[in-house]
């Protein structure tokens, strides 16, 4: 992301083997401020990637040389950048594999350029604060990971290892689907794939603490078929946990 005075201009990656939507996106991505960088393969993208340091990555799926799953897993080793694959392919199927190669979002194409822009926003967003590091505090919830404290409706709240670990990777994605595979990996460890029993016991008792109604959750939305998505509530605000009392006097 580049200094220009007061403000930050996000280079993003447009990546497509097809020039029209490469020109489509560029005149859009320009007219919002962005500065834009483009590929035509998944092996120019990852030479461009490596030489640019974008900011955000869109990324085509159907490409010659190297697919955009590929390119997704070999930049998401090296780094942490938001990445939003772009696809026709619409099976539950393909958006879990597009998730386990290390996409934050995905879009079916066709899509509207609005909903584009919406989710690059959403994307940046994530990507310019540590989650891991910030308190969340809303009127209702209150997480202050690096206290491992968290408080719902001023009530103070303990979370058993795992509970606290399965929220904490939600939180720190929060607005995409997180895969269940991602999820197992993360906080059990590899070899536990098929174990999403064990992981939605987890999410049912985390539900129990913190949604004001379990049956109907509003922070953690399930993925049917792909995983889980943490909504953050409206009135939330990202804080430093040095600044913010997180409620250890209820």
């Amino acid at each position: 992301m580049v200094e220009t005075g007061a403000t930050k201009t996000a280079t993003i990656l447009v990546v497509d083997d097809e020039p029209r939507i490469r020109r489509a996106m560029r005149g859009a991505l320009l007219a919002q401020g962005y500065d834009v960088v483009e590929a035509c393969d998944g092996e120019q993208a990852l030479t461009v990637f490596w030489n640019e340091s974008p900011d955000l990555v869109l990324l085509d799926v159907n490409m010659p040389i190297v697919d955009g799953f590929e390119v997704c897993r070999q930049i998401r080793c090296a780094s942490r950048v938001p990445i939003i694959i772009l696809t026709v392919r619409s099976s539950e199927a393909d958006k879990v594999q597009a998730l386990d190669s290390g996409a934050d979002d995905y879009v079916v194409k066709p899509f509207g350029i609005e909903e584009m822009l919406a989710r690059i926003r959403s994307a940046l967003r994530r990507s310019s604060k540590d989650a891991t590091e910030a308190v969340i505090c809303s009127e209702d919830l209150i997480i202050d990971f690096e206290r491992r404290v968290i408080t719902v409706r001023g009530r103070l709240i303990h979370l058993t290892p795992k509970e606290f670990e399965v929220l904490r990777e939600l939180v720190v994605n929060a607005g995409k689907p997180v895969s269940y595979r991602h999820l197992l990996h993360f906080v059990w460890g590899p070899g536990h794939d098929g174990d999403i029993e064990s992981l939605r016991v987890i999410v049912n008792r985390l539900r129990g603490k913190i949604e004001l109604d379990p049956a109907r959750p509003k922070y953690i939305q399930t993925e049917s078929f792909i995983g889980y998505r943490f909504a953050l509530p409206p009135d939330a605000r990202v804080e430093h946990s040095n600044v913010v009392s997180t409620g250890e006097t209820h």
